[in-house]
């Protein structure tokens, strides 16, 4: 979908417009027109707005320096100072990161170990493994979406069975109440008390199966839980188990009794990740694998609670220059202000693609985040929050368009064009 040459759409997005006419004719605009005007409380939303469309999106873009794997970073400013060959990453000649080499190492082992033993289970689908892990390690919430039989239920339940800590499961259906999620209180005649029985939340990672099939009020119970870790029932609020995951799935083809969920608890999801059909090799192997005995089985833990942790706190340590953190904004940014749209990402997209970002470069031995990082995770990290316009719908046009579009028209940090290398 191309928007350059059309005619000009309202302020904003004309801005857009006017830019990318730059970019097209390989022109730049003069550096005083780049930096940001003083903007009044007045017009300081509408200045903000305005500001992720600039051609480059940030003054600072050009200077970025996006280092390799090993280069020479000195760990003192004196001149006798030998440099050390180690992973860094630089912004406009600084060191933002000098992290221990090993600590990523470790974070790259544990993660190989876990996608390696789920892949046992779920052959021909690494990537998706590897999506659903950075979830776990990132701290958030996946649903699986696809049609039935292609491992939705499976996949979960081998993730959770790869770590060594609590795991529940739970069958969505149209009776299930909100206590059967988070517990109900019970009146113990000894005591002459009510005692609370915990209910299958309580866990480090719950699979919510087929979850569209509950009613809204069902779905709702699990609204505090993903968003604050935290469940309150009769007035007492009581913290869950970390790490937390919920790993839901829902089959897009059936809508007889179903309950599609809302946009609130959609976007505490991280992610909605799609399966698909394996290929036919892997297909051909599933027949030896599993035709006689599942492999799962046999599938035991490969990590502890306490090295997940350690994962969590390796990933938190990655670093995000300015110029990446620019771009993530400009990204969400530009799907609320596309014409296409009618509700754009949430600022918690934002922070998500972050956090993901940085998982991502830890699990392939890098201490900082990489523009790349963010255009492989854009997809599944804003497609289920986007809703179009009917008439953009009309003309055939996806949320995978539109995501596509956006991303073409900013310019990859670290470059003069729009493509990352």
């Amino acid at each position: 979908m191309s928007i350059v040459g059309t005619a000009a759409f309202a302020s904003p997005y004309a801005v857009w417009v006017r830019q990318s006419r730059y970019a097209e004719d390989g022109r730049s605009r003069p550096r005083r027109r780049i930096a940001k005007p003083a903007r009044t409380a007045s017009h300081n939303r509408t200045g903000s707005l305005i500001s992720a469309f600039r051609w480059p999106p940030s003054p600072n873009l050009a200077d970025t320096t996006f280092l390799p794997d090993s280069f020479p970073c000195p760990k003192s400013s004196s001149p006798k100072a030998a440099p050390q060959l180690e992973s860094c990453f630089q912004y406009e000649g600084k060191v933002l990161s000098q992290s221990d080499p090993g600590n990523i190492d470790v974070f790259g082992e544990y993660f190989e170990k876990i996608a390696s033993n789920v892949e046992t289970v779920i052959q021909g689908k690494r990537d998706v493994v590897d999506l659903i892990l950075l979830g776990l390690v990132s701290e958030g919430h996946v649903l699986v979406e696809d049609v039935p039989g292609v491992g939705k239920t499976q996949l979960a339940k081998s993730l959770a069975r790869s770590v060594e800590g609590a795991f529940n499961r739970i069958q969505f259906t149209p009776d299930l109440l909100p206590s059967d999620v988070t517990g109900i209180s019970v009146w113990d005649r000894e005591k002459r008390a009510f005692e609370f029985k915990p209910g299958p939340i309580f866990a480090n990672i719950v699979v919510g199966d087929e979850i569209n099939r509950a009613s809204p009020k069902t779905q709702s119970s699990l609204l505090e839980a993903m968003a604050e870790r935290q469940v309150t029932s009769d007035g007492v609020t009581r913290e869950l188990p970390l790490p937390f995951m919920v790993i839901a799935t829902q089959n897009p083809l059936e809508h007889e009794g179903t309950y599609p969920l809302p946009e609130a608890q959609l976007d505490r999801f991280m992610m909605q990740v799609v399966i698909g059909y394996p290929d036919r090799e892997k297909e051909l192997e599933m027949l030896d694998t599993h035709g006689i005995r599942s492999t799962f089985l046999d599938l035991q833990p490969v990590v502890r609670v306490d090295e997940v942790h350690e994962m969590i706190a390796i990933a938190r340590e990655v670093a995000v220059s300015q110029s990446v953190k620019n771009y993530i904004v400009d990204l969400v940014e530009g799907t609320r202000l596309h014409p296409d749209v009618m509700l754009g990402a949430s600022p918690r997209s934002t922070l998500f693609l972050q956090a993901l970002a940085r998982s991502r470069a830890a699990s392939r031995g890098r201490d900082y985040v990489m523009p790349d990082d963010i255009k492989a995770l854009a997809h599944p990290v804003l497609e289920h929050r986007l809703a179009m316009r009917p008439e953009a719908q009309m003309r055939g046009e996806t949320v995978t368009d539109l995501i596509d579009d956006v991303l073409g028209r900013l310019r990859v940090p670290g470059t003069k064009s729009r493509i990352a290398t």
